[in-house]
């Protein structure tokens, strides 16, 4: 994709702590991505550059509606186009774990790989319907047992361990991704809360800041999701795979994977 990018890299901790005697250093947040600029800002982001807020969220949900939908079968062959191992061609990079695995080990068994729904179907219960539940936007291939221990769990920091996590921890009630794909998962769910408004038939998708979010149609935690969001900047294969699904499958894109600093714009 040609873009120019001025993108703000993860936050530097500080180096030493302060030397007066009774001062403490101050506690370190994520900073809001810096603005970007891409070259669809003249063309398909050109209703919603300049705008913060409702109105940006509106124009954006406006711009991304229009997209061609699958069918729930269409996804096999089209995740292995979207999540190709850069380094492996005959592989898919899976999402959670980050294990590269083979493109013909897709099913539903021990050891394949299946399709996993980041914004988790029950949060609106949309099922695999096209629309929402056939979104490449949000669906990602990842090992049946992990999907299966990600199960409908709101996003949250803290957790354990567990078999082929990859780094990825979960507890009794959130999940969180592997350091490296945070920011990729904060993404695709808000890109589902500004596609999906209740106004085409489906849910309205939102975020909110809870972990307990069961069958209806939000999903958490938004706070941490905005945190995750700055400190994981979109990397090459995000990048790689908004175009891939713009220019041969949905003919419409993540507007924050291209503006990452419209998260804080809206939320």
């Amino acid at each position: 994709m040609l873009a120019t990018r001025i993108r703000r890299w993860k936050s530097v901790a500080l180096a030493t702590a302060a030397v007066m005697v009774g001062l403490t250093a101050p506690a370190l947040t994520a900073t809001p991505a810096a603005a970007t600029t891409t070259a669809y800002d003249s063309t398909y982001y050109k209703n919603a550059v300049g705008k913060t807020g409702t109105s940006l969220k509106s124009a954006l949900h406006t711009i991304i509606s229009p997209q061609t939908k699958l069918s729930y079968s269409a996804l096999w062959e089209a995740l292995k186009v979207t999540d190709q191992d850069p380094n492996n061609s005959s592989n898919v990079k899976l999402l959670y774990s980050g294990i590269s695995r083979s493109k013909s080990l897709n099913g539903g068994n021990s050891g394949n790989w299946n399709r996993e729904h980041v914004w988790a179907q029950s949060h609106g219960d949309f099922g695999t319907s096209a629309g929402p539940g056939t979104d490449l936007h949000h669906i990602r291939p990842e090992d049946v047992t992990v999907n299966s221990i990600r199960g409908n769990k709101d996003f949250d920091n803290g957790g354990s361990s567990f078999t082929n996590s990859g780094g990825s921890l979960t507890d009794s009630n959130s999940f969180e991704p592997r350091d490296a794909v945070k920011g990729d998962v904060a993404r695709m769910i808000l890109y589902m809360a500004v596609r999906y408004e209740g106004d085409d038939g489906w849910p309205n998708l939102e975020p909110n800041d809870l972990v307990t979010n069961g069958s209806v149609p939000y999903h958490g935690r938004l706070s941490v999701l905005k945190q995750w969001n700055d400190e994981d900047p979109p990397d090459a294969f995000e990048e790689r795979r908004n175009q891939v699904i713009y220019d041969t499958y949905q003919k419409n894109r993540n507007p924050f994977i291209d503006h990452p600093e419209w998260v804080e714009a809206i939320w």
